[in-house]
Parts: structure tokens; sequence; C-alpha cells
């Protein structure tokens, strides 16, 4: 089991910067992946990375303005957003999986608390 403690939300302007971490204890041999949730609408994937990083996949929809990191040594998993929108304005989630490719379905094991990320127009 993993315990998963998210920190780095907060606001920031549009075309801004902003890194989201999620720190992870107990078992931490799992994929990883980050998720969102923006008021009114259900919550989706943002990205995902594998057990010892070799292997990513990240939404079209913030395909190379987001990018998913994670220091195994640190036991933290890493979302840095680039260039947000308002669209990015959402709820993050970080979570524990089986791989990337379950994670990218939703399949997910563990779940942090969320952190709040707005982006200003």
């Amino acid at each position: 089991q993993v315990q998963l403690v998210e920190s780095g939300g907060g606001l920031v302007q549009a075309g801004g910067s902003l890194r989201l971490s999620c720190a992870a204890s107990g078992r931490t041999n799992y994929a990883m992946g980050w998720f969102r949730r923006a008021p009114g609408k259900e919550r989706e994937f943002v990205a995902a990375i594998s057990r010892i990083g070799t292997r990513r996949n990240t939404a079209d929809s913030v395909a190379g303005r987001f990018t998913i990191s994670r220091d195994n040594v640190a036991n933290t998993v890493y979302l840095q957003m680039n260039r947000v929108k308002p669209e990015d304005t959402a709820i993050y989630y970080c979570a524990t999986g089986a791989g990337v490719t379950d994670l990218s379905y939703g399949r997910a094991d563990y779940w942090g608390q969320g952190t709040q990320v707005t982006v200003s127009s």
C-alpha cells in the first residue's frame, strides 16, 4: 500500500509554469499518474509514468506543455506544467496504477487528496 501527499498547486497566470509534486510513502514500485477534475466535468487522465520512469503517456490536451517525471530516490512524482491555460484549472490528483496503460484508462489503485490549480486569464 502507498500513501500519496500532493503539493505545488496554487494560482498561476496563463502562460506561466507550475510544478506539482506527489510524495509517496510505503510501497513505491508502482506506475504513477496524474488526473484532474475541472468544475462541472468528469475526472480526466493527464499523464502517467512507469515504475522506473522509462515509459510515459500524456493526454492530448496537455501534450507538449505538461511533463510527468519521477525521482525514485525521493519517492516523488512530478507534473511540470508549462504554458498553462485557463482550461487547465482543476483539482489535480496523483495516483498509483499497475502500469501506464492502466492509468491511461483511468484504472488506479491509490489516490492522493488532490491539489487545486487555478489559471487566471
